[in-house]
């Protein structure tokens, strides 16, 4: 054995350069890098998840850019009230009552009552032939198309029961009260003036909630 063979290799190795052979395997750096490409996809699955997690708790109010940086969304609730329809006032309409019944005095009577209830009064007598003795009803309210969701609702809530009818070929703004056999009166006051705060004045409408970024 050589003097220069080191101790224990029991002649395995012999030195025949000026070189002394390599103690160690080489390294493996493939398995090195692959483990490292590993690690960094473990890292951003676990960064996704993560903000996954956060979207669902917080409602999504983070936005995150195409940068990678967050920005906050601002939720806003409005509870928008609905808006309040332009209607007219019953001193703002006239109103002929006709009777196309065989009873008296219901054009009359009827007539009275409006008149207390702030409406105007215009024609009072007996229905045209068109009509009498041919409403079955309680009554029809008849007025210009204008008057369709304007002031035929407004002097229905005086008369529920109703029909609503209108005529094209109608001029001016006055609406006709034709009362039928099946009319025993108006809607009490107290119950028709509800009903006019409530056509006038329609309920909220539901919570919206808007977001903005």
């Amino acid at each position: 054995m050589s003097m220069l063979t080191p101790p224990g290799m029991g002649g395995q190795y012999r030195i025949t350069g000026d070189k002394y052979p390599r103690m160690r395997p080489p390294r493996r750096r493939g398995r090195l890098a692959f483990a490292v490409v590993a690690s960094v996809a473990v890292l951003g699955l676990v960064g996704w998840g993560t903000l996954q997690l956060i979207d669902v708790f917080t409602g999504g109010d983070e936005k995150t850019s195409a940068s990678g940086t967050k920005s906050h969304c601002r939720t806003k609730a409005s509870n928008t009230a609905a808006q309040v329809k332009a209607l007219p006032k019953p001193g703002q309409i006239t109103v002929n009552v006709y009777n196309a019944t065989a009873r008296t005095g219901l054009a009359k009577d009827t007539a009275d009552e409006l008149k207390k209830r702030g409406f105007k009064i215009g024609d009072v007598g007996n229905a045209s032939k068109e009509f009498d003795k041919k409403v079955k009803g309680a009554g029809i309210l008849l007025g210009p198309a204008s008057a369709l969701n304007t002031s035929l609702p407004v002097l229905a809530t005086q008369l529920p029961a109703a029909e609503h009818r209108t005529d094209a070929a109608r001029k001016g703004t006055d609406l006709d009260l034709i009362i039928g056999d099946g009319f025993k009166t108006l809607n009490r006051r107290t119950a028709a003036d509800q009903a006019l705060v409530e056509l006038t004045n329609p309920e909220p409408a539901a919570t919206t909630t808007k977001k903005s970024c």
